[in-house]
């Protein structure tokens, strides 16, 4: 199991979506906790890289935590994406590794790694995209 955690940050009814370079799918922000950190640890550390702005600390909010197949991993690596809502401060911007952002609504679900689509799926049920 690949433990993750993810930015969800909705706007209009879209989803914030970045694609690394060399990559086929979009994800959402984030990435592999390492050894010991928290939730909230990783989070930061990977949107700092990803996104190059700051986390703020007093707007977590846990959206929900899902678990699906791993795209481009060997056949049975399953994910499990923690998965929160915050504010930030800074300058939106791709990262060194992120080849672009972009804000993807429902319709564009296809062009999405198959966790991001369940949890298109999710947000769709919830009315939130």
């Amino acid at each position: 199991m690949i433990d993750t955690v993810a930015l969800l940050h909705i706007r209009d009814r879209k989803v914030l979506v970045a694609r690394s370079r060399g990559v086929d799918r979009w994800y959402l922000p984030g990435g592999k906790r390492e050894p010991g950190e928290t939730d909230e640890d990783t989070l930061r550390r990977e949107i700092r890289e990803e996104l190059s702005v700051e986390i703020r600390s007093d707007t977590l909010d846990h959206v929900g935590t899902y678990e699906g197949v791993a795209h481009g991993q060997r056949p049975g690596t399953l994910v499990r994406m923690a998965c929160y809502a915050a504010r930030w401060t800074g300058e939106l911007a791709p990262g060194s590794e992120i080849e672009q952002l972009e804000f993807l609504g429902f319709d564009d679900l296809g062009e999405a790694a198959p966790l991001v689509q369940h949890i298109f799926h999710d947000l769709r049920a919830k009315q939130l995209i």
